[in-house]
């Protein structure tokens, strides 16, 4: 789905000192940060950059995920548009058109990345080289796919005390997608409606 490739990606280029770290030790971490977070809400903003470094597009919004494989991410105005998961389906809602497109969830993380934050997170070696550098409190991952048929060429997710801070995914054109996350909060109890979608009276639907 083309949103959620666009969603999930973020930009802050933090001078991270050049301290390695081996396949394993890199997932362990990265798994762990993860599945600290069973659900997560906050506001984001969102940058897309050409190969050049020209802006494409920035929009802000406020996001909900809760695993397994549950989110909802709501862009503001005048932009707006809603994205749902209930885990298995996912409806974009946009109400300039009054149009909502319903398609099954893809559960591969290399088609997916959103599932990275909300859905299972054991696969990630199979999918994944992996490797992070750390300065201070910042730990940064770098996920490169090892399968050819993927949207990204590079996903990069940042931490700061174990907390997700932003995420920058690269495309096979030099597209980049940057996400910024703020006012992030853990574990807060979400009621499943958040997750689930009425389609508004009279929106036109396309089943994908």
């Amino acid at each position: 789905m083309q949103l959620i490739r666009v969603l999930f990606a973020s930009a802050l280029m933090f001078a991270l000192a050049p301290v390695q770290a081996d396949q394993a030790e890199s997932v362990n971490r990265l798994t762990g940060l993860l599945q600290k977070a069973e659900t997560l809400t906050g506001r984001f903003s969102q940058l897309s950059l050409d190969g050049s470094g020209t802006q494409l597009q920035e929009t802000s919004g406020e996001m909900a995920l809760k695993r397994p494989g549950q989110f909802r991410w709501h862009t503001d105005e005048p932009m707006e548009q809603l994205l749902v998961s209930n885990g298995k389906k996912v409806w974009l809602y946009d109400p300039d058109l009054e149009q909502v497109t319903i398609q099954t969830l893809d559960q591969r993380l290399t088609h997916t990345p959103a599932l990275l934050l909300s859905g299972d997170v054991s696969a990630i070696s199979e999918n994944f080289e992996v490797s992070h550098q750390q300065a201070g409190e910042v730990v940064d991952f770098t996920l490169k796919p090892k399968a050819k048929d993927t949207l990204f060429d590079s996903l990069r997710l940042s931490f700061r005390g174990d907390v997700i801070n932003d995420m920058q995914m690269v495309d096979g054109v030099g597209q980049r997608t940057n996400i910024l996350f703020q006012g992030i909060k853990l574990n807060q109890p979400l009621n499943a409606d958040l997750f689930t979608f009425e389609i508004p009276e009279g929106a036109d639907v396309i089943s994908e």
